[in-house]
């Protein structure tokens, strides 16, 4: 098949049942991957039916890394470009995660990912509350990403919006490689990589360094991340995985967000309390895992273990030196683990018809927060002392049936329990309480869904379900009058609805779907001033869309690649009734065309145009940051003499030099809104490898 068919191959996340393949694979994708099935055999894995992706009863995309363009690989926002539904704000400050917006769900995110469950290979990298961080992923360890919308989500669990599964792929040879890019504002990043294959076994270890010195000033970062993975194939078809990282970020300095008139005075500027006050943060984000896994005639399973830990300091712009305040020096501990098992039966009466699949999830959290007065840049005295713990424990059942050859049904859910408690120890009588507390959610989610496939190349499909997402840890952390733990914050309830049309040919594919979203006490920013944020319940929120996905092999030179999100996102009832969301934009459009004069990729020019349109700050929707289109080139090469394979990249990101802005801070109470992204971006990068 042509090169088009490796960017057909839509291998599905439906649910957190997956037995994802591991490791990592070498620039010259030399692993093993569905995209090397012909057309007719493109499936969904992760629901373990092995069921055709035209047959699946929800909205699903997967991209390719090497479908996007070449880059430096230092922000998840480069992998998730042109998916739809997907709206991603890259903050341009590494002290602040790329938000993720994910049909609204996330757009509250004052860092972060909120209302996005996101997965590696299986292993969570959402916390048990709910939270994740994109800078602590190894960003070119996946091969591709798959992103589940919609009504299917729901059965994911807490906060589970939609789900972004990354996954890599393990090595098949030996290899050595080295790589280096550089870019605008002293951007470098160095990685070294390397495999020992041997038989079923395999071990691989990968580097990576990052250094900027900012778009703005005050905006260094020195960030290391390190990888090794290991794994052994048994006779009797048993797997075993294991997999270390290390994310030492001692410095990332954080430049500030701005008022949209300093914005539109000066973009590239820095908030003068970043350098009276020193703002910066440190972070340190090691995780481990273990997974073991087998599959039969008629079952499979798999059981992973994991545990880690994160530890930050950050350094707010204000004093925080008040008796009643928290501080305005954050040192936080966070110690995580979790236990994730299932069992996968199909039994053979049903000839492969039926497929029933259950689950736990038990999943652990405690954060240690110490809060100190912020002199200038140096930790003062203590304001805040606790422990803050949460426990996860999920029981789930997916059951999926062939009622006839055209026709599948899907019907899922799951129950979870949720204990949220906090122990303060900083008390000062007549000044300080004890806020310690405790808060307790029982929650249940349901899916369900039919596929109607037409004929050979199109079907249509309809689901709905039901969802919920509880605050995190953090959000829980603060009020308003600065007294901790916020007891009257609750989950949210959240009700999908979802119709959809998919198309599949040799030459192309595409995917249309409409959706409706309505919350109850959705969770929503009440303030933010200067990076602490408090949260409150909304009386009710609704969500319609459209979203328009699709790939095109025009000539065996020539494919294309598109995606479109339209959505109306409002508040409903109270005194923010029909208010926009702010965070959401109305409309994101993605195009790419990709020219290779040779079938074997050798050489490669890409074109990318990117449309958004403006985006409400406040819930006042009294300010917006401006609507934009920027376009980026890229062309990539590459070569192969004996066992040495080279590549070299060249790109351009925002090619005619325009003034936007990357992201919105939600609510800023003191009007500093708007974070600003650079202007045109030249970056470069050469990688060499040596195969054994």
């Amino acid at each position: 098949m042509n090169q088009s068919i490796s960017r057909l191959a839509i291998t599905a996340s439906l649910f957190s049942l997956a037995l994802p393949a591991t490791g990592v694979a070498s620039d010259a994708n030399d692993s093993v991957s569905a995209q090397e099935e012909p057309i007719e055999r493109v499936v969904v894995t992760a629901t373990r039916t092995r069921q055709p992706w035209l047959n699946s009863a929800g909205s699903i995309d997967r991209v390719e890394v090497e479908q996007q363009l070449p880059g430096m690989r230092i922000d998840m926002a480069e992998i998730l470009a042109g998916i739809p539904g997907v709206q991603t704000d890259t903050r341009y400050n590494f002290a602040q995660d790329t938000r993720i917006v994910l049909r609204g769900f996330g757009a509250r995110a004052a860092f972060g990912v909120r209302g996005v469950v996101m997965r590696l290979d299986g292993i969570p990298l959402s916390m048990p509350d709910g939270q994740a961080q994109t800078s602590s992923i190894f960003v070119d360890e996946p091969a591709h990403v798959e992103v589940l919308r919609g009504p299917i989500a729901s059965v994911y669990g807490n906060a589970a919006g939609g789900v972004i599964n990354l996954q890599s792929t393990q090595p098949r040879q030996s290899y050595l490689g080295a790589s280096l890019a550089v870019g605008e504002n002293g951007r470098q990043r160095t990685a070294l990589n390397g495999a020992y294959v041997q038989g079923p076994f395999f071990l691989s270890g990968h580097y990576a360094g990052f250094r900027t010195d900012g778009d703005r000033s005050h905006g260094n970062v020195e960030r290391d991340q390190y990888a090794l993975r290991s794994g052994y194939q048994f006779a009797n078809g048993l797997e075993l995985i294991v997999r270390a990282d290390d994310n030492n970020a001692p410095l990332l300095q954080d430049p500030g967000s701005l008022t949209a008139e300093q914005w539109r005075e000066d973009p590239q500027q820095t908030f003068a309390g970043a350098t009276v006050f020193n703002t910066r943060k440190q972070i340190r984000h090691r995780q481990q895992s273990v997974t073991l896994r087998q599959t039969l005639t008629t079952v499979d399973w798999q059981l992973a273990a994991w545990n880690g830990q994160r530890e930050v300091e950050q350094f707010l712009p204000f004093p925080g030196s008040d008796l009643t305040s928290s501080g305005a020096v954050i040192d936080l501990t966070r110690d995580f683990y979790g236990v994730h098992g299932q069992v996968n039966w199909r039994p053979a009466a049903f000839n492969d018809q039926w497929q029933l699949s259950l689950g736990t999830d038990i999943e652990r959290q405690q954060d240690t927060r110490l809060g100190f007065v912020n002199n200038f840049g140096t930790a003062g005295d203590l304001r805040r002392d606790e422990t803050g713990d949460v426990e996860k424990t999920d029981l789930y059942a997916l059951s999926q049936y062939a009622l006839t050859d055209q026709l599948t049904w899907l019907l899922g859910g799951r129950v979870s329990d949720m204990k949220f408690a906090v122990e303060d120890r900083f008390i000062i009588d007549g000044i300080r309480p004890d806020d310690s507390g405790q808060i307790d959610y029982s929650e249940h989610a349901w899916t369900t869904g039919f596929n109607y496939q037409l004929t050979d190349t199109w079907s249509v499909f309809a689901s709905a379900g039901a969802g919920f997402e509880t605050p995190t840890l953090t959000e829980l952390a603060y009020r308003n009058d600065d007294s901790g733990l916020n007891p009257e914050l609750g989950p949210a309830q959240v009700q999908q609805f979802e119709f959809g049309h998919k198309w599949l040919t040799e030459r192309g594919m595409a995917q249309l779907s409409l959706f409706e979203v309505r919350t109850d006490d959705e969770i929503v920013v009440d303030q933010s001033i200067d990076g602490r944020t408090t949260y409150r319940n909304a009386a009710e929120t609704k969500r319609q869309g459209v979203e328009l996905s699709g790939t095109y092999q025009w000539t065996p030179m020539l494919d294309l690649r598109g995606a479109a999100t339209i959505i109306k996102a409002r508040y409903k009832g109270g005194q923010l009734d029909d208010q926009r969301i702010p965070g959401v934009a109305t409309s994101n459009l993605y195009a790419q065309i990709n020219l290779s004069p040779w079938q074997d990729q050798r050489l490669r020019a890409s074109l990318t145009a990117q449309y958004r349109s403006r985006i409400a700050s406040n819930d006042g929707n009294t300010e917006f940051a401006p609507s934009f289109v920027l376009w980026h080139s890229a062309v990539e090469a590459r070569q192969q003499i004996a066992q040495w394979q080279f590549r070299q990249w060249l790109r351009v990101d925002n090619l005619l030099d325009r003034n936007y802005v990357g992201s919105v801070i939600v609510n800023q109470g003191s009007g500093r809104s708007f974070e600003p992204a650079p202007g045109r971006q030249l970056s470069a990068g050469l990688a060499v490898e040596r195969r054994f």
